[in-house]
């Protein structure tokens, strides 16, 4: 049985950004990855990540253009949250070597997708999912607090029931390669 602080099931975007930070936590953290790390939707993603990055723009119509382009659906503390983190995301995926492209001022490079009134979308080239999976996948290699499970699905949770509430205690992982 292995120990870990952390086990991050998934190595998407998502998967790989939680890893990261909780590594940079000092927790020895497992990221299990049912194919090969870099073979998630977040790497096929090809348009960019809206952001209030400009001057020009403002938290305030971005969380309107979401609101409006989410029809109804959208929670509106949600968006708000998102709208407000994402500059922070931005800055915390250039630290990790996302290059997004720039402009002629050395600025990011700016577009305007559907449903933004502004242009606030940053984006590398047209392949921004790949280059942001594999900025992350390098900073990943050369974390030793990370432990890589590649070709692994999780079967089950271990869940210990306490008075209080049931909590997570491991999971049981299936090696596709060696089949155990």
């Amino acid at each position: 049985m292995l120990q870990f602080d952390g086990i991050v099931l998934g190595s998407g975007l998502a998967g790989m950004s939680v890893a990261l930070r909780l590594a940079q936590l000092g927790k020895k953290v497992a990221l299990v990855s049912k194919k090969k790390l870099e073979v998630c939707n977040s790497y096929y993603a090809q348009g960019g990540i809206a952001a209030v990055t400009d001057q020009m723009d403002s938290f305030a119509e971005h969380i309107q253009d979401t609101l409006i382009a989410g029809a109804g659906l959208s929670h509106p503390e949600v968006v708000k949250f998102i709208v407000e983190q994402a500059p922070q995301a931005i800055a915390w995926l250039v630290k990790h070597g996302v290059e997004f492209t720039l402009d002629q001022t050395s600025k990011p490079h700016l577009t305007r997708e559907g449903g933004h009134s502004q242009r606030r979308v940053l984006h590398v080239a047209d392949a921004t999912g790949a280059a942001i999976i594999n900025a992350l996948l390098q900073q990943i290699l050369a974390n030793q607090l990370i432990s890589i499970y590649e070709n692994h699905i999780a079967v089950d949770l271990v869940i210990e029931r306490t008075q209080d509430r049931p909590s997570c205690r491991g999971v049981y992982i299936y090696d596709e390669e060696n089949n155990r």
